[in-house]
């Protein structure tokens, strides 16, 4: 039962960061729609409504899975270098991944707020151009999929091993 409940647990974060990802996307496309007038890095278009919808969207599914797979993964806390170097391989590599989740978390969803935002009916017209900033926003949430599941399977096999084995 409990490697069905893993099973499920990834095929959801999975699931959730795809659609993240799907939505960004779509919202680049939207986007792109619009009319606009490029003048090397700045641009005068009007905003996309539709953009705005599903970069937000995007962004807030982003942060769920994320929470979702922290929350459900449990927490491997190493405090020192010495206890990093005693500690097991599953926990070195949930350590691992629960820290490159968090720096895909803070880039893609800063790529997707900024793009999102560029899209907000109440910006002006005119500015730098956040060109692809949705579509990498939307790139990272695929990313951030694989390393949540890595985490959460490392440290749920890094838990077993403690309890097994008495903890080191």
């Amino acid at each position: 039962m409990v490697k069905f409940g893993g099973v499920l647990v990834c095929l959801l974060v999975v699931a959730i960061d795809v659609v993240a990802g799907v939505l960004a996307i779509q919202a680049e496309i939207s986007q792109n729609k619009v009319k606009h007038l490029r003048l090397w890095i700045f641009e005068c278009r009007e905003p996309s409504e539709d953009a705005f919808k599903l970069g937000l969207a995007a962004a807030a599914l982003l942060g769920v899975a994320h929470v979702l797979a922290s929350l459900l993964g449990g927490c491997m806390c190493i405090c020192s270098q010495q206890e990093l170097q005693t500690a097991s391989p599953n926990k070195q590599l949930s350590v691992a991944c629960f820290f490159f989740s968090w720096v895909i978390l803070a880039v893609g969803l800063s790529m997707l707020v900024i793009g999102t935002l560029s899209n907000n009916k109440s910006r002006a017209s005119c500015g730098f151009t956040h060109h692809h900033f949705l579509s990498i926003g939307g790139i990272l949430c695929f990313v951030h999929a694989l390393f949540c599941v890595a985490y959460y399977v490392s440290a749920t096999a890094a838990t077993s091993e403690e309890s097994k084995y008495g903890g080191a």
